[in-house]
């Protein structure tokens, strides 16, 4: 899985010897990870060095002289290249040396240290479990707890994932983002600017197909059965008339292999459907509804005049994309706040064999 670093932001600090320090504050997938300085990651490098080589990114040298403001935005740039770039190496993120550095970062950015606690995690359908973890166990950790407590096969893990969930009234709720193998739920949890955010237990995978190779584990089928339902109900996939009501008589039935057969044939199952945003297709400002999967980006787009208008972007069309970090950020000495925080995705698509931009802007 592809994640996205940035570091939007440094900031000037003082040190115990009445000199400055530059802080960096590290963005992952739209939310602040940790603070970090330039010392700290250098360190870092020359361990990760030692086990890996040569393999790993340039990481950006020092200045024996004061830096100018020009040098040290292109510092910042480097800085977050280096860890985009060391982020895409599987053997790195795995490795204990990648982890243990950012775990003890997580902890000591937000004022944390290594303890036992307890953590509510939501299942689809509503249902949530409370299982005792320690308050530096990753995401990959949490979720072997969480697979152990509820009885589903380990060689399936792969195919679920823990989210960071943001419920709403009436019972909506958006998925924020994915937390990565190496991020801290608990630290996350309660680092996290947004309100009422829970972690919760999804499939990640976005292949409808895949559901056949979960069809022999009894835990699995309940998870994709009450996950298809949740979205359903919450307008995520869209069966016709015909298919809900085969759905619905499947259902009474609680005949959950056949409705999930039957699932696969709906509109945008398996899809991650984003709040609304705001996208620059056909004309800027056009508000959309985008739902995510099956190798396509789907968009329901409503223009100035209240027209509506479906496209669909299959993967196979689309040359690059590019994230970008677009929060209000308050540069200051004391604690630092995040307004408006939002990220723009942009990408290259093939249209009548020509090469055109889609933006889409969302905190998802």
């Amino acid at each position: 899985m592809k994640m996205h670093f940035c570091i939007p932001v440094s900031q000037q600090r003082p040190d115990a010897l009445g000199g400055r320090y530059v802080l960096y504050s590290v963005y992952l997938d739209g939310f602040l990870f940790c603070r970090v300085r330039y010392s700290q990651l250098h360190r870092w490098d020359e361990q990760l060095r030692r086990v890996f080589g040569k393999c790993l990114p340039p990481f950006p040298p020092k200045y024996y002289l004061a830096m100018t403001t020009s040098m040290a935005d292109e510092r910042r740039n480097q800085l977050e290249q280096y860890l985009q770039n060391l982020s895409m190496d599987p053997s790195v993120l795995r490795s204990d040396v990648f982890t243990d550095f950012l775990k003890q970062l997580q902890l000591s950015t937000f004022n944390l240290t290594a303890k036992k606690t307890s953590l509510d995690i939501f299942l689809p359908g509503g249902k949530r479990i409370n299982i005792e973890i320690l308050t530096s166990d990753t995401a990959e950790r949490v979720l072997e707890v969480v697979s152990h407590r509820i009885g589903l096969c380990p060689e399936l893990l792969g195919y679920f994932g823990l989210f960071l969930i943001q419920f709403h009234k009436e019972g909506q709720l958006s998925v924020l983002k994915k937390m990565a193998d190496f991020e801290l739920p608990y630290v996350s949890l309660q680092s996290s600017e947004e309100v009422n955010c829970k972690v919760g237990l999804r499939k990640w995978y976005m292949d409808p197909s895949l559901d056949f190779m979960l069809l022999d584990c009894r835990v699995a089928v309940d998870l994709l059965y009450l996950q298809a339902i949740q979205d359903m109900e919450k307008e995520w996939a869209k069966p016709t008339q015909a298919q809900r009501k085969k759905l619905e008589a499947l259902q009474k039935e609680d005949n959950q292999t056949k409705f999930l057969e039957l699932s696969r044939e709906v509109q945008h199952y398996g899809c991650l459907q984003l709040d609304p945003c705001t996208c620059d297709y056909p004309e800027p400002g056009c508000v959309a509804i985008v739902s995510v999967g099956n190798y396509e980006i789907s968009c329901h787009i409503t223009l100035p005049g209240d027209q509506t208008q479906d496209v669909i972007f299959q993967m196979n069309k689309v040359k690059c994309w590019q994230v970008t970090f677009l929060g209000t950020l308050l540069d200051m000495d004391g604690p630092q706040q995040t307004l408006n925080q939002n990220l723009e995705l942009r990408f290259q698509f093939n249209k009548d064999s020509q090469w055109q931009w889609f933006v889409i802007y969302t905190k998802q």
